[in-house]
C-alpha cells in the first residue's frame, strides 16, 4: 500500500475513482453508451430530413402530374372528347 502514489492511498478517493469508472464505462447509463445514442440519433435526423425531402418532391410531382394529367393522356393513349377530332402528325426525325 505504500508504493500508492498519496491520493490512492486515500480509501475515500479510491472508492470515488473506482465508482466514476463504473459510471463512464461499465453502467447501463455509461458515457459510451450515450455517447453512441447520440451518433444514431444525429444519424437518424439525417434520413428523416432526407426523406422529408423526398417526400415534398413527390408531392411536387403529384401536383404536377395533377395539372398535366389531360395532356398526358392525349398525347400518349390518344385520348380526344366527343366533340373534337384528333390528328396525328408524325415528324420524321
Amino acid at each position: 500500500m505504500q508504493r500508492l502514489p498519496a491520493p490512492l492511498q486515500n480509501r475515500y478517493y479510491l472508492t470515488l475513482l473506482i465508482f466514476f469508472f463504473i459510471l463512464i464505462f461499465l453502467d447501463k447509463h455509461s458515457l459510451w453508451t450515450q455517447w453512441r445514442l447520440h451518433r444514431a440519433q444525429q444519424r437518424l435526423q439525417e434520413e428523416r430530413e432526407l426523406y422529408e425531402q423526398k417526400i415534398l418532391e413527390a408531392k411536387e410531382e403529384a401536383e404536377d402530374f395533377e395539372l398535366t394529367k389531360e395532356k398526358f393522356a392525349r398525347e400518349h393513349y390518344y385520348m380526344k372528347r366527343p366533340d373534337e377530332d384528333v390528328y396525328i402528325i408524325k415528324e420524321d426525325k
